[in-house]
């Protein structure tokens, strides 16, 4: 079995993997039938290896993430539509796109950091007011979470988040993929992009506290200018302890994350297994042939 660490990310009616070359995206349409597309990786790391540079490799990984989840969320969209309805246009698939990074940095940036700059004088020093707006970021965090788990399609999404988990455990511990096989794995893992966000929180406290003080522009701007930093650092502890997960101090390190997940992740009926197993046979056949011994293993958010 290839050391590659596959991963992916749930979608609307479906599951995407990535592998080292390929991506895949397996949907549910309408009629019940399962709609399989594919589209090669970005070559880029491969044009500028710094790209794979430890700490770099971090804030790349996160782009890239963004960049492809969006555009696939939005695919998945226009492939499960019936034939009757509209598909999203590029334009409008650039515009949610961009909505949705505003809004996040509005939510987790600008608002925790305004929130802690006009209530310094009641937060004593900067160490303390870094971990006074990291707690703030956090539970916005969760509250985020927790209200939108109360939509119908996204409760729908986070269990296909959970069949995407559940078939990427299978895979990696050898089994062969099938709904039965897969229905005994958890909803939760330890490269899951929901750990990873709560890791880059933490990391936030310590790296905002060496900003120093200043007015609130500087506050926002200066914690948007070392996010890259941030993101890097994330990378690095959630691929060290993705590769020890076994190991009692990692899991002691990686259970926040795993804790958060029992919110991001429901448990799938078998449809959405076979979605999930559907599109991770997907990328593993395409590339059996392909992959090279020798490959770096990489480390996919999920």
């Amino acid at each position: 079995m290839s050391k590659f660490q596959y991963g992916g990310m749930a979608v609307i009616e479906g599951v995407m993997m990535r592998g080292p070359e390929l991506t895949s995206i397996a949907v549910r349409k309408e009629d019940g039938s399962i709609e399989l597309d594919q589209e090669a990786n970005s070559q880029l790391p491969r044009r500028y290896p710094f790209l794979k540079w430890p700490f770099i490799r971090g804030t790349y990984v996160l782009i890239d993430s963004m960049v492809v989840g969006i555009r696939m969320l939005n695919k998945s969209a226009n492939m499960s539509l019936g034939e009757d309805e509209e598909e999203l246009s590029s334009g409008e698939m650039l515009v949610s796109g961009l909505i949705a990074f505003a809004l996040a940095v509005l939510l987790f940036v600008i608002l925790p950091t305004a929130i802690v700059h006009y209530t310094q004088q009641y937060a004593g020093g900067i160490l303390l007011q870094n971990i006074i707006e990291g707690i703030i970021r956090i539970a916005f965090f969760l509250l985020y979470v927790y209200a939108i788990s109360k939509m119908e399609d996204i409760a729908r999404v986070f269990m296909y988040h959970g069949a995407e988990h559940k078939s990427i455990s299978a895979y990696e511990a050898g089994e062969e993929l099938s709904v039965k096989n897969v229905r005994k794995y958890t909803t939760v893992h330890p490269r899951c992009g929901t750990s990873f966000l709560l890791i880059v929180m933490v990391i936030s406290i310590l790296v905002f506290a060496l900003l120093g003080e200043g007015s609130l522009f500087y506050r926002i701007w200066s914690r948007l200018a070392v996010l890259p930093v941030v993101a890097g650092l994330g990378y690095e502890f959630l691929k060290l302890t993705g590769k020890h997960y076994k190991r009692r101090w990692a899991r002691i390190l990686i259970a926040p994350g795993l804790l958060l997940q029992s919110l991001t992740t429901r448990e799938p009926d078998d449809g959405m297994l076979e979605v999930a197993i559907a599109a991770l046979k997907a990328v593993l056949s395409e590339e059996k042939a392909a992959l090279k011994p020798d490959l770096e293993p990489e480390l996919a958010l999920q």
